[in-house]
């Protein structure tokens, strides 16, 4: 069974960093694009950031360009969120999503949820002091 699950997350001060895991079971991430998504309270979700598992290949929305930084481990099936300089705003649960490869041909399918396939339970990141 095809699953993805993420880890990590946490209540954090402001200004502080966490780092979230994606690790994927059932299959390997060498040529999918791993996408990491947020949704807030009463908020729709939004793409944050994502990755090319197979040429590296990132993106990242406007709102964490500079604070975020997505990274991978092929070899255990893995991507990374690091999360510095946190923000109130940021608190929110946060998903990983796997997709075809080809989704990080733009930044705009790369952050649209509907190219992505198979989802992560979620994490919850409360950023407070």
């Amino acid at each position: 069974q095809l699953q993805l699950v993420e880890s990590g997350g946490g209540l954090v001060q402001p200004g502080g960093s966490l780092r979230l895991s994606c690790a994927a079971s059932g299959f390997t991430l060498d040529y999918y694009a791993i996408g990491w998504f947020r949704q807030a309270p009463g908020k729709e979700r939004e793409g944050v950031s994502c990755i090319n598992m197979n040429n590296g290949n990132t993106y990242y929305t406007d709102s964490v360009k500079g604070r975020f930084t997505i990274s991978r481990d092929n070899a255990k099936d893995t991507v990374y969120l690091q999360m510095n300089s946190l923000k109130a705003e940021d608190t929110a649960v946060y998903y990983c999503a796997a997709g075809a490869g080809t989704i990080t041909t733009t930044q705009a399918m790369c952050v649209a949820s509907q190219w992505y396939d198979y989802w992560g339970q979620g994490t919850q990141v409360t950023v407070s002091s």
